[in-house]
């Protein structure tokens, strides 16, 4: 047999590309078998994963890490499925690495750089431009993916694909606020946050401003810990905390649908009607939100569009040395739905 493919195994195996790669990778959701079966077909034919970290003999690494900041925040998870089917396609292995919300994401890479000879990095949330002399010093190209674009120019040497965090988080308060709710908390991020978390409060304040309502610090709720922003638990507690304090609220304003889906629950076991008594609104465009009851309005990303763009990037990063950076900022989406 002429040199074994990924995709060579995939057929032999009976199974999807992606996941030999997760075989190959020690991706953690790999059934024992499957892997047992990937890895008697490299044994019989000789096949060379392109991991180090194996001790297999390797003369070309074909490597790519995702950074994911931010792992409890399951918009991530459909980009990632686009990243692992991509690298597949082009015959790479995908290094997923999650980083804790405290730890530098660049320092973090520089290290998995030299471990697995990497080819390619995106980082998927975050704000990497924190350690930007540190950036600067890798030597593989990367591409920002989803992270905080506050000030286009300071990303002018490096590939980025996002939205406009603050833009889109003033339109959906500008909607709370025209359609006559006047006292809207918003379940924010930890006040260190330099990401996403921030831009989107930004936005909200902007908007208040433009309708000469001044911001009350009591309808900004904010998690214990950066860790659990983007979860059930935060949204549930943060709706929670305002109604034990008596603090008076028409609608609430969450940075995540995630975040919503908690704040929904809690709106209902307070009793209060969604939307007659308190507007719901998130952000992202989780398709779950579909299908709650009520739906859920939210200001949608175009997660797969955002995922693809970045990953083209990157690859052709990796195959013309001299590629321009490339800068896009995709439009979000106000999904009207039932909670608001």
């Amino acid at each position: 047999m002429e040199k074994l493919t990924i995709k060579e195994i995939a057929r032999i195996c009976g199974i999807s590309v992606s996941t030999v790669s997760r075989a190959i990778n020690n991706h953690y959701d790999i059934n024992p078998e499957t892997k047992r079966k990937v890895q008697a077909v490299i044994d019989q034919y000789g096949y060379v994963p392109n991991n180090s970290a194996r001790n297999l003999k390797i003369s070309d690494a074909r490597n790519i890490a995702v950074m994911v900041k931010g792992i409890t925040n399951p918009f991530f998870t459909s980009m990632i499925k686009v990243f692992e089917q991509e690298c597949c396609n082009h015959e790479y292995s995908l290094v997923l690495q999650h980083v804790e919300d405290r730890v530098n994401e660049v320092e973090v890479a520089a290290l998995i750089e030299k471990e697995k000879r990497l080819n390619g990095i995106i980082f998927l949330g975050g704000s990497p431009l924190d350690s930007r002399e540190k950036l600067d010093r890798l030597q593989a190209p990367f591409v920002l993916c989803s992270v905080a674009v506050n000030n286009a120019a300071d990303f002018d040497s490096y590939s980025y694909v996002a939205i406009d965090d603050k833009t889109e988080s003033r339109k959906i308060t500008d909607y709370l606020l025209d359609s006559g709710r006047k006292r809207i908390a918003i379940l924010a991020a930890i006040e260190e946050d330099c990401s996403i978390g921030t831009l989107r409060l930004e936005g909200y304040l902007d908007s208040l401003i433009a309708h000469g309502i001044p911001a009350d610090p009591e309808l900004i709720v904010r998690p214990l810990a950066a860790e659990n922003t983007y979860t059930y638990e935060n949204g549930y507690a943060g709706v929670r905390k305002l109604i034990e304090q008596n603090i008076p609220f028409d609608a609430v304003y969450a940075i995540s649908d995630a975040i919503a889906l908690g704040a929904m629950r809690a709106l209902h076991d307070a009793g209060l009607r969604i939307p007659e008594d308190v507007a719901l609104c998130g952000f992202d465009g989780l398709e779950i939100g579909k299908y709650l009851m009520p739906s859920l309005t939210t200001m949608a990303q175009p997660m797969d569009m955002i995922a693809m763009d970045s990953i083209r990037a990157l690859f052709d990063q990796i195959n013309q040395e001299d590629a321009e950076p490339y800068h896009k900022i995709f439009p979000g989406e106000l999904r009207k739905m039932e909670s608001a």
